[in-house]
C-alpha cells in the first residue's frame, strides 16, 4: 500500500458521515425484528428436514397428470368468468360507496380549507364519515365474506358485497389523500369566489389528480381479481371455491390445472392494469 493511498483512505473527507446513525439503525432493527420472528415462531430450516421434503414431494407428486377433460375445462372457465364478475361487481360497489365518502371526507373542499370556520354539522358529518370508512377498511374482506356466507348462503353475492364494503373504505381513504395531496391553488380560488363543493371538485380538484384516481382505482381491481380468488374458499364463489373443493376431494390433478388457470387470470389482470396505467402516463 502506498503513503497516497494510505492517505486517501484516512481523509475523514471520504468517509460516510451517517456510518453511525446506518450502524445504530441496524441494531435496532435486528433487535425488533429477531425476538418478533422468535414469537412467530419462524424456523424457515424445517423446510429442509427430510420429512418436510418428503411430504412436500407427495404433495406435488399429486398434482400430475393435471386434469384436462372437456368438462372439468368448461367448469374451469365458467368459474374463472365468474372470479372476474365478482371482482368487478364488488369493484363497482367500492367506488359508489367510496365516490360520495370523499366528497364529505375530502378537507381541500371544506370552507374550513380557505380559513372559513366550519359549521358543527358539517364536522360531524365528516367525522362520522371517516369512522365509518375506516370501520370498513379495518375488516379484512374475507371476515365480510364469513358474514355474507352465513346470511346468504355459499355463493358469488358474499364475494361481491365483502369486496364492495371492504374496498369502499380503502378506496374512499386513497381518494381523499390524493385530492388532498394535489395543488389547493384551483380548489381554493373556487371556494374563495363562491364556487360550492361539488364546483370546486369538479372543476378544480379532479382535472388535476384524474390520473392518480383512474390509475389507483384500475390497481385496486387488480386486486380484486385476486381477492375474489381467496374469498372462494370460504365458500363466496368462483375459481377459488372450485379449487377449495377440488382439495377437498383430494383431486390433486383437478387442483394444479385450477392453479394454472388461477396464474393466467392474475396475470392476464396485471397486464390489462399495467396497459391502462400505462395509457393515461
Amino acid at each position: 500500500m502506498t503513503a497516497a493511498s494510505s492517505t486517501r483512505e484516512l481523509d475523514p473527507s471520504l468517509r460516510d458521515p451517517a456510518w453511525r446513525g446506518r450502524v445504530t439503525l441496524a441494531i435496532v432493527v435486528a433487535a425488533v425484528v429477531v425476538p418478533l420472528m422468535s414469537a412467530a415462531e419462524f424456523r424457515p430450516w424445517l423446510l429442509f428436514e427430510s420429512s418436510s421434503l418428503e411430504a412436500a414431494r407427495r404433495f406435488v407428486g399429486n398434482f400430475f397428470p393435471l386434469a384436462t377433460s372437456a368438462a372439468f375445462l368448461g367448469a374451469a372457465v365458467l368459474a374463472t368468468w365468474q372470479t372476474v364478475a365478482i371482482a368487478t361487481a364488488g369493484m363497482t360497489i367500492a367506488l359508489a360507496i367510496a365516490l360520495p365518502a370523499t366528497f364529505v371526507m375530502t378537507r381541500v373542499l371544506s370552507t374550513s380549507a380557505i380559513g372559513r370556520p366550519m359549521a358543527r354539522v358539517p364536522f360531524v358529518v365528516r367525522t362520522a364519515m371517516r369512522g365509518a370508512m375506516i370501520v370498513l377498511r379495518s375488516v379484512p374482506e374475507l371476515v365480510f365474506a364469513l358474514f355474507f356466507v352465513r346470511l346468504f348462503g355459499l355463493g358469488p353475492t358474499a364475494g361481491v358485497l365483502a369486496i364492495g364494503l371492504s374496498y369502499g373504505g380503502m378506496l374512499a381513504k386513497v381518494f381523499a389523500e390524493i385530492l388532498e395531496s394535489g395543488e389547493r391553488g384551483p380548489t381554493d380560488a373556487l371556494l374563495v369566489n363562491g364556487a360550492s363543493r361539488t364546483q370546486a371538485l369538479v372543476f378544480g380538484a379532479i382535472p388535476q389528480c384524474s390520473h392518480e384516481l383512474v390509475g389507483y382505482t384500475v390497481y385496486r381491481w387488480e386486486c380484486t381479481v385476486r381477492g375474489s380468488v381467496m374469498m372462494g374458499f370460504v365458500g363466496a364463489g368462483g375459481l377459488g371455491q372450485q379449487i377449495d373443493t377440488s382439495m377437498k376431494m383430494f383431486e390433486g390433478g383437478e387442483t394444479a390445472t385450477l392453479l394454472v388457470v388461477f396464474v393466467a387470470l392474475v396475470l392476464a389482470a396485471d397486464r390489462i392494469s399495467r396497459t391502462f396505467r400505462r395509457g393515461l402516463a
